[in-house]
């Protein structure tokens, strides 16, 4: 059974492991979907993602019971009504300890290098809040801890923004590291969807906590204080039906 970290009767909020993808994958292959029917929990209908976090990420994955539910979730994330935070080891230490990174991004493919996301003046707008939690290491080898709030959800949003707006790559990533197709000091993208927060209009709000992955603190990494899940807004024509 994967962690549940929230249960009511319109969602489940479930820690995914690293290296589980949420789609099933071309060349097949375990998937989400293969845990579905156990998480049911007494429910007729299997849950269905809302979202989908890279197959490397860990951490929070929102799912919804019924219909009514997965399409009010959906409008909540369509109007930013969500709140969510990811942790990240930065291949190095920026030079500052916090800030925005504004940067749109667009997807480009080749024969060679495959797909990839971009910075591009014409690409989707992608806005990420980022600030530093932890430093270890010297010269470099040094890595930091990167508390992310990303206003946006675009594809490698975080993976991408680190690297242009950072100046750095996520530790392990093999996409967008400095040698594509080869992880670097870690054996996944250590990127980790720490927490998730929707408002509803009738019921509480959702939050979940994924604890901190025990491969960052093979890393050298400490866990941080668990931050506080801001308060989304929704409204309430929205969340009716």
């Amino acid at each position: 059974m994967l962690p549940i970290l929230f249960e009511d009767g319109e969602a489940l909020v479930i820690d995914k492991p690293a290296g589980l993808p949420v789609d099933r994958p071309r060349r097949g292959g375990p998937c989400l979907f293969d845990h579905l029917d156990e998480l049911k929990l007494g429910f007729q209908r299997l849950p269905h993602a809302v979202h989908r976090l890279d197959t490397d990420t860990s951490g929070c994955l929102l799912l919804a019971r019924n219909p009514k539910a997965l399409k009010r979730f959906n409008k909540a994330f369509e109007n930013r009504a969500v709140s969510k935070t990811y942790l990240a080891v930065l291949d190095a230490v920026p030079a500052e300890t916090s800030g925005t990174i504004e940067l749109a991004l667009s997807k480009i493919s080749s024969a060679e290098k495959g797909w990839r996301m971009i910075a591009a003046k014409k690409g989707k707008p992608a806005i990420s809040h980022w600030e530093v939690l932890q430093t270890i290491g010297e010269g470099d080898k040094q890595r930091s801890l990167i508390r992310f709030r990303p206003e946006t959800g675009r594809t490698h949003q975080l993976r991408v923004h680190a690297l242009l707006g950072l100046g750095a790559p996520l530790l392990g990533d093999p996409v967008y590291g400095p040698v594509r197709g080869q992880n670097k000091g870690a054996g996944r993208t250590m990127l980790h969807a720490e927490t998730i927060g929707i408002a509803r209009s009738t019921k509480p709000t959702i939050t979940a906590h994924a604890p901190f992955p025990e491969d960052f603190v093979r890393a050298g990494l400490t866990a941080p204080e668990p931050p506080e899940v801001t308060e989304p807004t929704i409204n309430a024509e929205q969340d009716d039906g």
